[in-house]
């Protein structure tokens, strides 16, 4: 009796003590969920998920301060990032895995929050009513002969934010505020809808080119509704500033929070997600590139090519964000 007790016991110690990891998320449980469960697969570390829209996750957090159960927050774009570190929410973790693989513009120099994938925000047109050639750079969609021509979506979202404030790291204030005024009087329509509404809106043939991620028109193209393949088919993707900086890129990315009870745990999976197998995974799934050159892009993104990435360091765009919100007000943008 006492052995069985003394079994008992000790089963109950095991399973309290059995290792997991709490990740708040702001990426769609489908979007991610299959890796970690994969990593669970691996490392027999069980992952608790919960999901919800990311600054309503970063508000959560604050609330929650050192009693927040969770170890890991992962997020869809470096503004979110950079807002968690200004709040003070991560702490600084040391991981040469991580290190070696992220580039050092994608990845905070501190090491608070890490880069997992890329996206890049490039323009989308209707071959039928715009000739290739005629097409260049961010800074050339402020040309005249743009008017009217041009879908974009609101400058309450983070994606647009984090472009212009790219744009004022790059060419400063001045000479990005006359780019985007110029960008304002072409628009076709008032923005509105999310990018996957701008490709569909080319395609209906209320606007000729349109700013969007590359994913969302990656994903119309695979899409199980045939009206976004419909959609997707009447357009192509042309990569943005060649000749000069390159295109605009952004990551997916997170961070260890601070009150974090499975540090250990929260790293390790960091380090899965930059695996190959992870990796390859975002490319094929999510139809975003990799962090890792090393990588096979899927085979819609392998069609539109190589292209010039702009080098620069994301953490800027925190530093600009504010700045692109109030520029992006005195032009009209809505």
């Amino acid at each position: 009796m006492n052995k069985l007790l003394f079994i008992c016991l000790l089963l109950v110690q095991q399973l309290s003590f059995a290792a997991e990891v709490n990740v708040y998320s702001a990426r769609k449980e489908a979007l991610i969920k299959p890796l970690l469960d994969r990593f669970t697969e691996e490392t027999s570390i069980e992952v608790n998920l919960v999901t919800g829209k990311a600054d309503t996750l970063l508000k959560r957090l604050e609330v929650e301060g050192k009693n927040s159960p969770a170890d890991l927050l992962l997020t869809v774009d470096v503004a979110r990032l950079i807002r968690g570190k200004d709040k003070g929410l991560f702490q600084a973790i040391n991981s040469s895995i991580l290190e070696q693989t992220i580039p050092e513009s994608y990845r905070d120099a501190t090491n608070q929050w890490f880069g997992l994938s890329l996206r890049s925000r490039v323009i989308v047109y209707s071959p039928d009513r715009v000739n290739k050639s005629d097409l260049d750079s961010y800074i050339d969609l402020a040309d005249e002969k743009w008017k009217n021509r041009i879908c974009v979506r609101s400058s309450s979202n983070v994606y647009n934010q984090s472009m212009v404030a790219a744009m004022i790291a790059n060419y400063g204030i001045e000479k990005t505020e006359r780019w985007a005024k110029g960008l304002v009087n072409n628009f076709a329509r008032s923005p509105k809808g999310g990018d996957r509404d701008q490709i569909k809106a080319v395609a209906a043939g209320v606007c000729d080119v349109a700013l969007v991620n590359n994913y969302y028109l990656a994903g119309m193209l695979e899409s199980s509704q045939k009206s976004e393949v419909v959609a997707a088919n009447k357009i192509k993707l042309f990569w943005p500033s060649q000749d000069g900086r390159g295109a605009h890129m952004n990551v997916s990315g997170a961070g260890v929070l601070k009150p974090a009870k499975h540090k250990k745990e929260a790293i390790q999976l960091l380090e899965f997600l930059v695996s190959d197998y992870a990796q390859q995974w975002y490319a094929d799934t999510n139809h975003e590139y990799s962090i890792n050159p090393n990588i096979e892009s899927n085979s819609v993104l392998k069609s539109w090519g190589k292209f010039k990435a702009d080098d620069l360091n994301l953490g800027l765009l925190g530093k600009h964000n504010t700045d692109a919100v109030l520029l992006m007000d005195r032009v009209g943008w809505k």
